[in-house]
């Protein structure tokens, strides 16, 4: 895992461009692959050149950076100091091959901009509200990398809306437990689809994953008898 305030910003730069693989230059013509409990609401990933904007920055952040980190993609964080490098080893983000800027200040637009030069999937969080111009410059960098941006809170023209409805914790008993799984219903506002998606899930499990909530059968009606 490296972090900016260890290294001068050129020099990080240069480290992560030597270590992430020549592919990650080219635009991708798949989406960067998703948990398959989320790709239904995302035509099947994360779509190279796009920038997603997230109402949240927990559990549903790092469910998203574990599909890419998985398959072998380094990611990026940008402007989250509270980010929890042992809670993403638990969702499945391999933290060999995280960048963490955790305060880059008023700097942050440049900062990101740099990381998408090297890093395929940056995560940032904007300390006010973004500009237009400043959102174009960088989806002009996203287009020509075929990269992902992640954004906790909104974005202009972002691709989609992810957010958190209907949270409900489980694990506490009657005076004793600990709070250790939540299920929610996330939804994701397109702008290519009219309506929302949306699904229930377990968001984390006591792993710290992702999960589908099993449906429940419904009961079937017991067939009437003739009577007489």
């Amino acid at each position: 895992m490296e972090y900016a305030t260890d290294l001068a910003r050129g020099e990080l730069l240069e480290r992560l461009r030597a270590q992430v693989a020549t592919r990650e230059a080219r635009v991708r013509p798949a989406p960067f692959p998703v948990p398959t409990e989320l790709a239904g609401l995302l035509d099947g990933g994360l779509k190279p050149g796009s920038a997603y904007s997230l109402a949240t920055s927990g559990a549903l952040l790092l469910a998203l950076l574990a599909g890419p980190s998985a398959d072998g993609h380094w990611c990026g964080v940008v402007g989250v100091p509270e980010f929890g490098a042992e809670a993403a080893g638990h969702a499945g983000v391999a933290l060999d091959r995280l960048a963490l800027v955790p305060d880059p200040g008023e700097e942050w637009l440049a900062v990101t901009a740099a990381l998408l030069e090297a890093v395929p999937v940056v995560v940032v969080r904007p300390p006010g509200r973004v500009r237009e111009a400043d959102a174009a410059r960088l989806g002009s960098r996203l287009r020509d990398r075929g990269s992902v941006l992640l954004v906790h809170g909104p974005w202009p023209r972002a691709e989609a809306l992810l957010s958190l409805e209907e949270a409900r914790w489980s694990g506490l008993g009657d005076g004793f437990g600990y709070l250790s799984r939540r299920e929610v219903t996330v939804i994701v506002s397109s702008r290519r689809v009219a309506v929302p998606r949306s699904a229930r899930l377990v968001l984390p499990t006591t792993d710290g994953r992702l999960a589908g909530v099993p449906s429940v059968p419904r009961e079937q009606p017991a067939p009437l008898r003739a009577v007489g």
